[in-house]
């Protein structure tokens, strides 16, 4: 079974940080690309950050420069380094990996199951 979990979400003032992390669990062969997506209230979930193996981070563009994706390989995670936070920034961020279970086995896609990050005075 695999599993990916997130924590680090919260609530803090703009202009404050936090960050997330995921955790990668199971019986993984490879994991392909890592990294996040978020949705806000009424808008359709976006694309934050990912990032391929062997690869540099991509961010969406609302976010470059404020946020930091870095990942452990290693151990099957990821990590999202939030700064100078807005209150646009408000959303559910859910962990998102394409990954395999086997070398010759199709890559499928697994989901976090989201962790709340609130911006607000």
């Amino acid at each position: 079974q695999v599993q990916l979990v997130e924590s680090g979400g919260g609530e803090v003032q703009p202009g404050g940080s936090l960050r997330l992390s995921c955790a990668a669990s199971g019986n993984i062969f490879s994991i392909n690309r890592m990294g996040w997506y978020r949705q806000a209230p009424g808008k359709q979930r976006e694309l934050v950050a990912m990032q391929a193996i062997g690869g540099s981070p991509n961010y969406t563009d609302s976010v470059k420069g404020r946020f930091t994706n870095s990942r452990d390989i290693s151990q099957n995670m990821v990590y999202l380094q939030m700064d100078n936070l807005r209150p646009e920034d408000t959303a559910i961020y859910y962990c998102y990996a394409e990954l395999r279970l086997a070398r010759l086995a199709p890559d499928f896609v697994q989901w976090g199951r989201g962790t709340q990050v609130t911006v607000s005075s």
